[in-house]
């Protein structure tokens, strides 16, 4: 009979321990923050479920969340389909073959906060080079400090300028994975371009596309640093994702109950729909 090895299990046990560290410890104390209260110098009173409902009752919380749930839609409606259509379009063999895919990878290797810094400058209306061009020379009355619609404009842009390349290198990826077997057995059948499309190259990107679905959902939906230095939340309260509203909740108002219920619920929210997106997208799979 033959008896498997455990030993593997050493060379894993330093990066558990390193995600316990990291992810665990900080999630415990998450979760005494949310069923007490604080005021400093570890006085803790004890709250219960108090802070949960308090969130789950807000106009506040469900103001933000909707709007959390707005951006990240948009973002996964243009992001998905204009990455396929960028990753169809690119050359499979030659040259341009590595300059499209360092252009593409580009964007991504750009901190966070440099991106949000950068489209700030870019957009603002009297010395940035884009509002500048709209109202100056277009015509445009185009201003992201004072407009609402403008600023959902310009975070949705700005994103989709970020991270759509991520999107393009998973479906070309998997793209370029597929035998010539059958693109020949497509062209000796007559097919058209959309039934190349839809049969094989659809069908063979679906693992790809599953993770690329599920990491531009879980970025967009916890998404802070680019939007936050981008518009500040503003104006008034119009681009105030829960994730700013989180950090306003924790660091501006200093309250660490109703904050920590809060990215309590958050991540439950992130979880439940990132397995909502998987199990439907391999449902097929299993059967």
């Amino acid at each position: 009979m033959k008896t498997e090895n455990q030993k593997a299990w050493f060379f894993v046990l330093p990066v558990l321990l390193l995600v316990a560290f990291n992810a665990l410890i900080p999630m415990m104390t998450v979760v005494n923050y949310s069923v007490q209260e604080t005021f400093g110098n570890n006085l803790f009173f004890w709250q219960g479920l108090d802070w949960f409902q308090q969130i789950l009752n807000s106009e506040r919380f469900h103001n933000a969340l909707g709007r959390q749930f707005l951006f990240t839609a948009l973002i996964l409606i243009i992001e998905i389909p204009l990455g396929i259509i960028i990753a169809l379009a690119m050359p499979k063999k030659g040259f341009w073959v590595p300059v499209c895919l360092v252009t593409m990878a580009l964007p991504m290797l750009i901190p966070w906060n440099v991106v949000g810094a950068m489209w700030n400058i870019f957009t603002l209306p009297d010395i940035g080079l884009l509002g500048y061009f709209m109202n100056h020379t277009l015509g445009i009355d185009y201003n992201m400090t004072q407009d609402p619609f403008a600023a959902w404009v310009t975070i949705i842009i700005m994103d989709v300028w970020h991270w759509t390349s991520l999107v393009v290198l998973l479906s070309y990826a998997g793209l370029v994975s597929i035998p010539d077997a059958f693109y020949q057995a497509a062209e000796v059948d007559g097919a058209s371009k959309w039934s190349v499309f839809r049969y094989i190259q659809l069908p063979k990107m679906k693992q790809v596309l599953t993770i690329a679905i599920l990491l531009r959902f879980m970025d967009s939906f916890n998404i802070y640093t680019e939007p936050f230095t981008l518009t500040g939340g503003g104006p008034g309260n119009s681009t105030t994702l829960l994730s700013i509203d989180l950090v306003k909740i924790a660091l501006g108002q200093f309250d660490l109950g109703p904050a920590a219920a809060m990215s309590l619920i958050y991540f439950a929210i992130t979880l439940l729909v990132s397995w909502l997106f998987y199990t439907l997208m391999t449902k097929d799979d299993a059967s």
